[in-house]
């Protein structure tokens, strides 16, 4: 077991989310960040969809009670191991009794920390990811116990890898949603060829952004939705769904963004900038 000792400010167990369940109301969840994600469990040769800790803006502080692997990647989150810095994009070795800790993001918003194995915490309707209230908690928990299968010896093909630079990006691809049409050209050229700032309101739910479009009178039925929809409100606020986002909406769906262009969302944080690029 992995027992928490801090929590740091919100770290949740995610894998690849859980499908099949979007008509009963069930939001996918999983991972926000795909692509480093899987390059943490890459590293340790697990399956691209095992289950990881993903951690927002400040880390937890975790003692380990018998042997493993790790990896991290994502954000630029100082960590150490028996207050030893290690680094980040590196297979470590992790003996019973060590204590990692993480600290405050230096660049990024979202760290994923990967074990030998994957986390082994209980799954829920096909998948591990936390989400209240389909699992009992919605974040780690100081005392928590997180559970993984030992490994006293492992050889990795790769021990590290270049850190990725997505987090430094700021166009995000989207295709025309289906409601695009409904915007006037005026609307079109502002979402298409401005740049945007992240608002306060921004979570695993959905991102908020600070500038407006024209108000509007579109009204139409509630419809479905996906991570990555980009909808407009009466008033002609931006909202963009994420992984934890609901599964049906009443807004117009003017975008939809890309996995990879979700990826990139996932680690801006408040004032940052975004544009939107068709492709």
């Amino acid at each position: 077991m992995i027992k928490v000792l801090h929590t740091g400010f919100f770290s949740t167990i995610q894998d690849w989310g859980r499908t099949g369940y979007r008509n009963k109301g069930v939001p996918v969840s999983g991972v926000m960040d795909r692509y480093s994600a899987a390059m943490a469990n890459a590293l340790l040769e697990n399956e691209e969809t095992d289950a990881l800790l993903e951690i927002t803006m400040t880390g937890p502080v975790l003692t380990f009670d018998a042997p493993t692997f790790i990896a991290f990647t994502g954000a630029d989150l100082p960590a150490t191991l028996n207050d030893n810095p290690i680094e980040a994009y590196h297979v470590h070795k992790v003996n019973t009794g060590d204590t990692l800790s993480f600290g405050k993001f230096r660049s990024g918003f979202r760290c994923y920390l990967a074990i030998k194995g994957g986390f082994l915490s209980e799954k829920v309707l096909g998948s591990r990811s936390f989400y209240r209230p389909i699992t009992a908690e919605n974040r780690i928990k100081a005392g928590m116990e997180l559970p993984f299968r030992t490994y006293e010896n492992f050889t990795p093909k790769i021990t590290t890898i270049k850190a990725a630079s997505l987090f430094e990006e700021t166009e995000l691809d989207v295709q025309p949603g289906p409601e695009y049409e409904i915007l006037s050209e005026k609307q079109q050229k502002e979402l298409l060829g401005s740049e945007f700032t992240i608002a306060k309101e921004n979570n695993r739910m959905a991102y908020q952004l600070t500038q407006n479009l024209d108000a509007h009178s579109v009204n139409m039925l509630t419809s479905a939705t996906l991570p990555g929809t980009v909808q407009l409100t009466p008033s002609g606020k931006i909202i963009i769904l994420m992984c934890d986002g609901q599964t049906t909406g009443g807004y117009p769906r003017i975008l939809q963004l890309s996995q990879r262009a979700i990826s990139i969302l996932s680690q801006k944080k408040f004032g940052d900038s975004i544009a939107f690029r068709l492709y």
